[in-house]
């Protein structure tokens, strides 16, 4: 299947998915606070967009030219241009959202006020807080024509361009940093006499007001104009080959590039007068390959993630407690209810308190002799790497798998490779060619004269904030054929050249692609016998054309494909006589959609699976990943649900179209069903039954 329809290009289907979390942004059965978060996430993830997907498009144009493949070059530079058009036409809804949500804030009383808007009590106030507060954190890059603009600005900043301008007519320029780092970028000024308004300024807009104090007495001026821009940077980097140096010092030598990496995408303050376009046009080296466009007052609003709720409560989400599973919590320990019987959590509608219980009491409790476990992206003040420092400290054998190429955490993840070296933690760093991305952990205890594993299976990454926002699978058993297999994937790591053979696990890169290619031709030969056949899968990412292939070809053969895909998603739908029988949702909500999950019906021997992977091509053959077969009858059930609710979703549930255009699914007669919240109703009802 060579016809390029087939396939839906993957960076504008990751453009498509960022629509649809401007769209909870403009709903306006959303709380007002939620909503303008909304705009963060949405601006967040546009950056890591250009940072990642826009600026391989772009090596990809200059590979091509280099090599003088026209032809490739020109699919690619159609395909930049496509890119461009869609996210401009997403700016201009963004900035019209933007907009109708201030409304709403304000007729709830909060008000974000900009420079001039502020009145004679407010500017003395914010002048006042920038002298004492801010002024410390200002170091302005006075430029002039040796000064390279792009080295020396941060790309996960917001700066002000500032124009110093002569009566002569003479201009020079200059950069301000925002220093929203070192403080909140949101300021709340004190009432003046209503306690019921809440005015909150930016301290971009605090900035703009006080460039004087700044610059007097040290550059001559007789006007300053400040604008607000960001410069996006391609993530990629090179890890270089010196025999001399440790991984880890490759690894932060590589993070420099970051720094210093082409732009990719320049964004201004709309009201930019064009002569300072121009020269930022210029400092900044822009070319025709990258983004360079007006947008909105405020620059980096990825900020307004952490947008204060100063009202009411019923302004954002009210909170859903977690469930403290009887699975787990009815038992003395967390070794005993694992024996009694696979457990199954569902963050963030369980605890992740079960998960750390897991690693705490397997730190301190005389039994256990080993733990293991793979570490991509953990909280900032992790307990459970303190708990395997704990673990260490009474004498217990700790191997930590730690991968430092965890996009945008590979500094996070060399200091605690450090800090665990440290502690006496064996620190595994895995394999140079192969990202671990796997969610293992495994506890060896040892109980009457025999060594036992107890195993740990997840979709998601062992972190206490995340599991807070982010829906995840979790299996914990003690089923020793599977542990033991776990056990044998650090090994793979630790020793790759070795042969290694998995008869349950779904290994990434060794079978996970034949073992899911075959559970789909499973179905097809199910379906020709006369049996039912059904394949549904969740997963955050559909672009592996091979995959995809194998899925169009069970749809030619009648199997009935069900996909829910939160991201991109390169299979076309509805094409007549190869997609007919394929229908594919995606749900945006509260909490990221972020398992991965698999079900066969084929035959009436249902078979389910969690894994740490999606069905890209990095994912199969780049990655160490780990799928694991679901056993227990009762937890198979328990996922069909999950998965079944959300294909009832009424509110938040999306078609995935031949065009993805993001409509939502009709409701028609049904009931109003919202899945995230079903799925809290119905896992409180397990525990009451």
């Amino acid at each position: 299947m060579e016809n390029i329809e087939l396939y839906y290009p993957k960076e504008l289907s990751w453009l498509a998915f960022n629509e649809r979390v401007l769209q909870e942004a403009a709903d306006k059965n959303n709380p007002a606070v939620e909503r303008i978060r909304f705009l963060g996430i949405y601006s967040n993830n546009l950056d890591e967009f250009y940072r990642v997907r826009a600026a391989d498009v772009k090596r990809q144009i200059t590979i091509a030219q280099n090599e003088e493949q026209d032809a490739e070059a020109a699919n690619l530079m159609a395909l930049m241009e496509q890119i461009q058009k869609k996210v401009v036409e997403l700016s201009v809804k963004f900035d019209e959202i933007h907009k109708e949500v201030l409304r709403t804030l304000a007729r709830y009383h909060i008000y974000i006020l900009r420079k001039n808007h502020l009145n004679d009590y407010q500017k003395t106030w914010a002048k006042n807080f920038f002298v004492n507060k801010i002024l410390r954190h200002i170091a302005p890059i006075l430029i002039d024509k040796k000064t390279d603009l792009l080295t020396r600005i941060n790309g996960t900043a917001v700066y002000l361009y500032v124009a110093i301008r002569r009566k002569d007519r003479t201009t020079r320029y200059a950069a301000v940093q925002v220093p929203a780092a070192e403080m909140s970028r949101f300021v709340q000024i004190p009432p003046e006499k209503s306690r019921k308004k809440k005015h909150i300024v930016l301290l971009d807009d605090i900035i703009q007001l006080c460039l004087e104090e700044i610059f007097r007495g040290f550059i001559k001026y007789d006007s300053l104009e400040a604008f607000s821009f960001k410069v996006t940077r391609d993530s990629e980097y090179s890890i270089n080959n010196e025999i001399d140096e440790s991984y880890v010092e490759k690894m932060s030598e590589s993070m420099k590039q970051r720094l210093i990496a082409e732009p990719v995408r320049v964004i201004y303050d709309n009201h930019m007068p064009e002569d300072m376009v121009q020269d930022l046009r210029k400092r900044l080296k822009v070319t025709r390959l990258d983004t360079m466009h007006a947008a909105g007052h405020y620059r980096n609003f990825k900020d307004f993630i952490s947008f204060p709720n100063v009202g009411r409560d019923y302004l954002e989400h009210s909170k859903l407690p977690a469930i403290d599973t009887r699975e787990f919590s009815q038992y003395n320990t967390v070794f005993d209810a694992i024996t009694a019987h696979d457990i199954l959590l569902y963050y963030p509608y369980h605890r992740f308190l079960h998960f750390t219980e897991f690693v705490r009491q397997a730190a301190f409790d005389p039994s256990v002799k080993t733990i293991r476990i793979n570490i991509y992206r953990v909280a900032s003040n992790s307990r459970i790497v303190n708990s395997l420092i704990d673990a260490v400290d009474n004498g217990k054998k700790v191997t930590v798998v730690v991968e430092l190429r965890a996009r945008f955490d590979e500094e996070a993840n060399i200091e605690w490779s450090k800090r665990m070296t440290d502690a006496g933690i064996r620190v595994v760093l895995g394999v140079p060619t192969l990202k671990i991305h796997s969610k293992l952990c495994i506890v060896t205890r040892e109980e009457r004269g025999a060594l036992v594993n107890y195993a740990h299976f997840g979709t998601g990454n062992f972190n206490e904030k995340t599991a807070k926002i982010y829906t995840d699978f979790s299996l914990f058993t003690r089923n020793q054929e599977l542990a033991e297999e776990a056990v044998g994937v650090f090994d793979l790591i630790q020793y790759p050249y070795r042969r290694y053979k998995f008869h349950h696990l779904q290994i990434s890169p060794l079978n996970a692609r034949t073992r899911i290619q075959s559970l789909i031709r499973q179905e097809i030969q199910f379906l020709k016998e006369g049996h039912e056949a059904q394949i549904t899968f969740k997963i955050n990412n559909l672009v592996d054309k091979e995959l995809i292939d194998d899925l169009y070809r069970a749809s030619q053969a009648g199997v009935r494909i069900r996909g829910i895909v939160r991201g991109m998603c390169s299979l076309v739908t509805g094409l007549a006589g190869i997609s007919e029988n394929i229908e594919i949702i995606s749900i945006v909500d509260r909490f990221l959609e972020h398992p991965r999950a698999m079900v066969f019906e084929g035959g009436g021997d249902r078979k389910v699976y969690i894994s740490s992977a999606d069905w890209m091509t990095r994912n199969m053959d780049n990655r160490i990943e780990v799928g694991c077969p679901i056993y227990d009858r009762r937890l198979q059930q328990r996922i069909v649900d999950i998965l079944e609710m959300q294909f009832q979703d009424t509110l938040k549930a999306r078609v995935i179209d031949k065009d993805q255009t993001n409509r939502y699914v009709r409701r028609g007669n049904r009931k109003k069903l919202r899945s995230q919240i079903e799925t809290y109703v119905y896992l409180q009802q397990l525990e009451k039954e």
